[in-house]
């Protein structure tokens, strides 16, 4: 049975605006793009409790730039609540699945430039891989610059070595548009998630608005992890001084082959990573009110691409 995603649109707008770095562009919500799961996984409010963390100076919350993100949940029959506080094992007993985007450390909140600090403490970090090795579930989720430094520590745990950049289309760095994963491409890996649970959740493209690059570590074996989306020939890392401020002698890195999304499981857990958050959103970007996220034109099914991962993660897909 095919189970479409409804979407529908309203006149209110809500800005946020991100006042952290002179130099990006602000972030506004498309608060009128509604989405919604047209046959919920689960009853209303009888679904598995998501844990949206909120206690790491979050560029990205439940209320804020997340709120479609977390409405297309609920809609789906999810418990969606906000993490305010540290990761412990008590706190993170409350649910069932962690979603972590782009936290950020408290030095960092109002400068995004080098040097960049960690937003978790070990004891944070330890407490989130016991949790996933005893059966809870992880998306993790860091953009661009400063956020794959801020979580590199909690990725290491896992064998996921995230860097501290920009991943972008060659030649593109003003303004950069997104990048398409295609299965055509082979920059969209079969999974479970890409096929979903029927043939009218299968996905084919997804598309995402810079974010970084990142790679697993040569102890990470096949059997535990699947790659998801795979850069191709023509994308680079650059890794500038200051936010979105690239020059000549800026380092760059041929990124194909590199990953921006996996999956793989951890001792009796499952974890997603991604490397890039407006996916999962919708956004407009700068003065002229550019679509980023689920309402672009190019990401028709990133939607569903969120359902079918949170749908993993909670082991309704094998």
């Amino acid at each position: 049975m095919f189970y479409p995603i409804r979407a529908k649109r309203y006149s209110l707008f809500l800005a946020i605006f991100l006042g952290a770095c002179g130099v990006q562009q602000p972030q506004v919500v498309d608060s009128s793009f509604v989405i919604e799961a047209a046959a919920p996984a689960y009853p209303s409010g009888e679904g598995p409790i998501v844990l949206i963390d909120e206690g790491h100076y979050n560029f990205h919350t439940a209320d804020g730039r997340y709120r479609p993100f977390a409405d297309l949940l609920r809609s789906d029959g999810y418990v969606v609540q906000p993490l305010n506080s540290k990761f412990t094992r008590t706190s993170l007993a409350q649910g069932r699945i962690l979603l972590i985007a782009n936290a950020l450390a408290e030095k960092n909140v109002d400068d995004w430039s080098l040097p960049n600090h960690p937003a978790f403490t070990d004891t944070e970090v330890d407490a989130v891989a016991a949790w996933v090795a005893e059966g809870g579930a992880l998306l993790l989720i860091a953009d661009h610059m400063p956020m794959p430094a801020a979580a590199a520590k909690l990725a290491e745990v896992f064998g996921v070595r995230f860097e501290n950049g920009y991943a972008i289309r060659r030649g593109f760095e003003s303004p950069r548009p997104p990048i398409v994963f295609d299965r055509a491409s082979a920059g969209l890996r079969d999974h479970a998630i890409t096929r979903g649970r029927h043939a009218g959740e299968r996905i084919d493209s997804v598309a995402t608005f810079t974010g970084q690059a990142f790679r697993v570590e040569d102890n990470v074996t096949e059997s535990n992890f699947a790659p998801l989306l795979v850069f191709g020939p023509s994308t680079e890392l650059l890794y500038p001084e200051k936010p979105a401020v690239f020059t000549n002698s800026t380092e760059r890195v041929n990124i194909e082959g590199w990953y921006q999304g996996l999956a793989m499981s951890f001792g009796k857990g499952r974890i997603a990573i991604f490397g890039e958050a407006a996916m999962f959103s919708a956004q407009f970007l700068g003065e002229e009110r550019r679509p980023m996220g689920m309402n672009s034109p190019v990401a028709k099914q990133n939607a569903q691409f969120a359902l079918n991962t949170m749908h993993w993660l909670s082991k309704l897909l094998d």
